[in-house]
């Protein structure tokens, strides 16, 4: 699998033809040709992510230690203990504008909480390039390689939809969409439960789905048979997330769940253990990204299917838009993709080469 996550050419080509629409801003990065050297040799960039606590975050680092590699730069991967740890963060990103780096690339968990930090780096001509989530909403972003996730989470409903439809379509009796989220902060998560939620009530029926379970995405319509409930922990633990996906599994109306990254997936894999509800003929599982735990499931049946991402072009295209920024280059916003895989096609080249264990 190792060898996979590292196949970028493959998965880039892939992403091309296939991926979410790319797009299209383009920014010159004000000042960074006189901050940071031309030549790539002497550049250093600094890589502030959402963690290493998924494996995910690490097929991200392969990528961006690859084009360090191929750009002749230094390069230095950090992130909190977990995604939760925002204070740490933001603590991890003053010390790497302190070092007066050639750029910078973040990856924010609380973009409100980046925003002095940010304005610091831009007064000192640092370029900063977004990746993951980015930082949504602040210009002093020169460009970001991220997935659409609001796409990404369209696409999740979509292909759950086709497996769930005669059941919403005019039910007798109530029925009911679990969703499972890791956080109501970070903006991929954001966007992928919002992405997920509006793409299901579009085709279910805007009068006919009623959305509950948390303030953030609450749409309730009287009378509704179909109830998309979001289910989010207290805190970014397994057990946390358990809980939740164990209440959401033991509803007599489940008739499906999402989880909207690994975490959440794997966790409710993980509360299903006990249950048996997940599989052909009982409860639709659908997850997002990979790791081991969600891969046996999408390969044994337990998922009908999840979401990949391409980690390792995420994390190379950000430290490459970084390099280029640096040295006042234009750069524009690189979408990375994103694909929908199942137990007959988990094994395909374009498929594999963007997975992970």
């Amino acid at each position: 699998m190792k060898k996979k996550v590292l196949s970028v050419l493959l998965c880039t080509a892939m992403v091309a033809s296939l991926a979410i629409g790319c797009g299209s801003k383009d920014k010159k990065a004000e000042g960074s040709s006189d901050s940071g050297s031309s030549a790539s040799g002497d550049m250093t960039v600094e890589v502030v992510a959402k963690g290493f606590q998924h494996d995910f975050w690490k097929a991200v680092n392969s990528g961006a230690e690859k084009a360090a590699e191929e750009n002749g730069v230094k390069m230095n991967f950090v992130g909190p203990k977990d995604e939760s740890a925002v204070a740490e963060q933001v603590e991890q990103l003053n010390n790497a504008i302190n070092k007066k780096p050639s750029a910078i690339v973040l990856a924010s968990l609380d973009p409100e909480s980046v925003k002095g930090a940010l304005d610091t780096a831009a007064s000192q001509n640092i370029p900063v390039i977004g990746f993951d989530s980015g930082v949504p909403g602040n210009d002093t972003i020169v460009a970001n390689a991220a997935t659409d996730n609001y796409a990404a989470g369209e696409m999740a409903a979509e292909n759950m939809y086709e497996l769930i439809k005669d059941k919403v379509t005019d039910p007798a009796d109530t029925v009911r969409i679990g969703v499972v989220s890791q956080d109501a902060t970070s903006g991929s998560i954001i966007d992928r439960t919002a992405g997920f939620i509006d793409k299901m009530v579009s085709l279910i029926g805007e009068d006919k789905a009623s959305v509950e379970g948390h303030d953030k995405y609450n749409k309730k319509v009287d009378g509704a048979k179909v109830i998309i409930e979001v289910g989010i922990p207290a805190t970014v633990e397994d057990a946390a997330c358990v809980t939740v996906a164990n209440t959401l599994l033991n509803k007599a109306d489940l008739i499906a769940i999402y989880g909207s990254n690994e975490f959440s997936a794997k966790n409710i894999v993980t509360a299903n253990e006990s249950l048996d509800k997940l599989g052909v003929d009982k409860i639709v599982g659908v997850g997002f990204d990979a790791g081991k735990i969600q891969l046996d499931a999408v390969r044994n049946g337990i998922f009908a299917g999840s979401i990949t991402q391409n980690p390792v072009q995420i994390g190379y295209q950000a430290v490459d838009l970084a390099v280029k920024a640096a040295k006042g280059e234009e750069v524009s916003d690189v979408d990375t993709g994103a694909l929908w895989y199942t137990a007959e096609n988990i094994d395909d080249e374009e498929i594999a080469a963007c997975l992970y264990e």
